[in-house]
């Protein structure tokens, strides 16, 4: 495990890789989340983690994060690359009461329409309303993709990041796998825009790269029973009951 700082509001002490960008994130109830070029530095955090992850002989990278009030962020995010109202892509996150969720909603509703963010322009989105974190991991998934790398995006933020990479570059797609279904709303949103499913549903009010470590062993399982599992010919079993299905005849 690796944990970049890209910018938290106080510096984080080794282990952790300094790649810090700015001291946090700016407060997008009062103003853009940071620059358009400090949204692309953050992007590009990502995208050499990414490489760094193909040099150490990785196959595969789980993409979480740890951050404050960040599901706001990436319901703000969801809310403009969709299309959708915020009040249906915004939870409570860690916990917010009702007149707390009440006023989450009204900031990013607020945000939205003060900034005139450009649903079409993945950058203008994430330097607006997203977060250094988002940002980064959008990155990290196209990083990915370039890299050829399985990407494992767990949680709301992660599964946000995901989307702002696939509508920068579609062929993150084919690279990326859900581990566990967020409790958030807007994930299922997310999900169903990218095409994906999740694989796991533990009832997880987490992300941050917990469910990463599951799902890699699930896409070890899986890449065993595509290599190291016999057909039916070469275990020599008769599969002549299978022909109603085959044909259409089962399930109508």
């Amino acid at each position: 495990m690796t944990v970049y700082d890209v910018g938290v509001e106080r510096p984080l002490p080794p282990p952790a890789v300094d790649v810090r960008i700015r001291a946090g994130t700016g407060n997008i109830a009062v103003e853009p989340a940071m620059t358009r070029p400090e949204a692309v530095d953050a992007i590009a955090v990502g995208i050499r983690a990414a490489r760094r992850a193909k040099e150490e002989g990785l196959q595969a990278l789980g993409i979480g994060e740890m951050g404050i009030g960040n599901t706001t962020t990436a319901a703000a995010v969801l809310s403009t690359l969709t299309g959708l109202p915020p009040e249906a892509v915004t939870g409570r996150g860690g916990g917010l009461t009702d007149a707390g969720l009440a006023r989450k909603k009204q900031v990013i509703a607020g945000a939205l329409a003060r900034l005139q963010v450009k649903p079409d322009d993945v950058l203008d989105v994430l330097h607006k309303v997203g977060g250094l974190d988002v940002a980064a991991m959008c990155g990290a998934f196209l990083g990915c993709c370039e890299q050829r790398l399985c990407a494992v995006a767990d949680g709301f933020i992660s599964v946000v990041a995901a989307l702002c990479a696939a509508r920068l570059c579609p062929a993150v797609s084919d690279y990326l796998f859900l581990s566990h279904a967020s409790c958030e709303p807007g994930y299922r949103a997310a999900a169903q825009v990218l095409g994906k499913e999740p694989c796991l549903a533990l009832g997880m009010r987490l992300g941050e790269g917990s469910g990463c470590v599951l799902m890699f062993r699930v896409l070890e399982a899986a890449c065993a029973a595509m290599s190291d599992m016999a057909t039916f010919e070469e275990a020599a079993i008769d599969d002549g009951y299978l022909a109603p299905i085959r044909n259409g005849q089962v399930g109508r």
